[in-house]
């Protein structure tokens, strides 16, 4: 008898779920980057990287509700391309997660933390690591948790900043003009937004990790598009009046140097203490951090234990039941990438491994088509996917060298994997059929 989950999501449920994926700690460390790659018009890239993001969404929306099962992006691409090609994908998530935790992990040492207090940066980099995984390793209801709460409290902080900011123009104490302003000295308008769109397209990640939850939606066909669409528009409206308040609010320069930018709207507001808001920033990274350690612990475990990576991995912690192991490896390499980046080049570098991820996603669909899947699944036209695969193949083109030194390094690990757990499949497969005919032999004799 085959055991399944229990459909008990219902729609408003996953669009919270997404939206709270999605609305996380990005935008609270990114929305400067962003200004000094493009200029003034901070809420043009974010505005790009929503319609970018929607593009591969549909895709998700899809193969979610054709084949609504947990696996995720490694499960369609396996589906489609083969386990080598689904072990690549799922590696990749593996090293967007770890790099993720890195750069919110030197995000949270920024402006934020010295605004209440000044502690070296290595010295916070390695205690909140520490901190992290031992909430981790304790145990996934815990962490769980605590996210309910933090959640709360980082959407409140990205509604006070829209707040603050509108009083701010209402006050007459905005220049408007700088909404306007596209480019910086170093690169012209288009250069400049696209720039920008790259590091933007970090602030919408997290709804791909929603595509495990299809098996447990109670009518996914339904449910499972309108949730995700209208968590990302949410996710753009918030995130663009956050650009433009932010744009308005703050000078352009100072919102460029600045890694606590949001931060520099309370100032100029007056009205909210600094401590508070950093306070609440920090638990909005912390949050960040604390999800994105648990999906890149868990997802390491569950490939250890399908053999796609060392079988050490996969060691549990008696009494809690925690991968321990698995929690120590992401946190120490999570820990390396925070020392020897910044957080606009680790949030480059991940967008580098979902572009990977995502560009395989959009090209699975159209592969997929020829399977029948479930009756009555949502379907995207044609265009959108092709659409999405162009546009993830154009945004390699526009990350920077250096990003791609680190990231394929990363890239080459992932690729490495493939080809050995494909050899290793091989091996099984030619060894099952050497057994069979000798087995054959000998019951014919008998």
């Amino acid at each position: 008898m085959t055991v399944v989950l229990k459909r008990a999501v219902t729609t408003p449920l996953l669009y919270f779920f997404i939206l709270g994926d999605i609305l996380g700690a990005g935008v609270y460390v990114l929305v400067g980057s962003v200004a000094r790659e493009s200029g003034g018009a901070v809420w043009l890239p974010l505005v790009i990287a929503l319609v970018l993001a929607t593009l591969t969404a549909g895709s998700y929306a899809e193969l979610a509700t054709k084949f609504p099962r947990a696996g995720g992006s490694a499960h369609y691409v396996t589906r489609a391309f083969g386990p080598a090609a689904g072990s690549f994908v799922g590696f990749c998530m593996l090293a967007a997660g770890v790099v993720s935790v890195g750069a919110l992990a030197r995000a949270f040492a920024g402006d934020y933390l010295q605004a209440l207090v000044s502690v070296p940066v290595v010295v916070v980099v390695v205690v909140f690591l520490a901190l992290l995984a031992a909430l981790n390793i304790r145990g996934i209801r815990e962490s769980l948790g605590a996210n309910v709460a933090a959640t709360l409290v980082e959407v409140g902080g990205l509604l006070l900043i829209i707040g603050l900011g509108l009083w701010v123009m209402l006050r007459g104490d905005a220049d408007l003009s700088r909404l306007t302003q596209v480019g910086t000295a170093e690169q012209g308008a288009v250069g400049a937004v696209l720039a920008g769109s790259v590091l933007a397209f970090y602030s919408f990640v997290g709804f791909e990790t929603s595509v495990n939850l299809a098996e447990e939606v109670k009518d996914p066909r339904r449910s499972y598009p309108t949730a995700l669409f209208g968590a990302l528009l949410t996710a753009g409206v918030v995130y663009a009046l956050i650009g433009v308040v932010a744009s308005a609010a703050v000078p352009t320069e100072k919102l460029a140097e600045s890694s606590g930018p949001l931060l520099e709207v309370v100032r100029v507001a007056g009205e909210v203490p600094d401590w508070l808001f950093s306070v609440i920033a920090l638990v909005a990274v912390a949050n960040g951090a604390l999800l994105t350690g648990i999906m890149s612990s868990r997802l390491a475990y569950g490939m250890a234990r399908d053999g796609l990576l060392p079988s050490t991995l996969a060691r549990i912690l008696p009494g809690r039941r925690t991968p321990w192991v698995a929690i120590l490896a992401t946190s120490s390499v999570s820990l390396l990438l925070a020392l020897t980046g910044e957080v606009d080049s680790l949030a480059a570098t991940l967008v580098l491994l979902l572009l990977f991820v995502f560009g395989s996603v959009d090209a699975a669909v159209l592969v997929l088509r020829r399977e029948p899947g479930e009756p009555g699944h949502f379907r995207i036209p044609t265009v959108v996917p092709l659409l999405g695969l162009a546009s993830c193949l154009f945004l390699f083109t526009r990350i920077d060298g250096e990003v791609w030194a680190r990231g394929l390094i990363l890239v080459g690990l992932g690729a490495v994997l493939a080809v050995v757990n494909a050899v290793r499949a091989r091996g099984g497969v030619d060894a099952k059929k050497r057994v069979e005919p000798a087995e054959d032999r000998r019951g014919g004799s008998s």
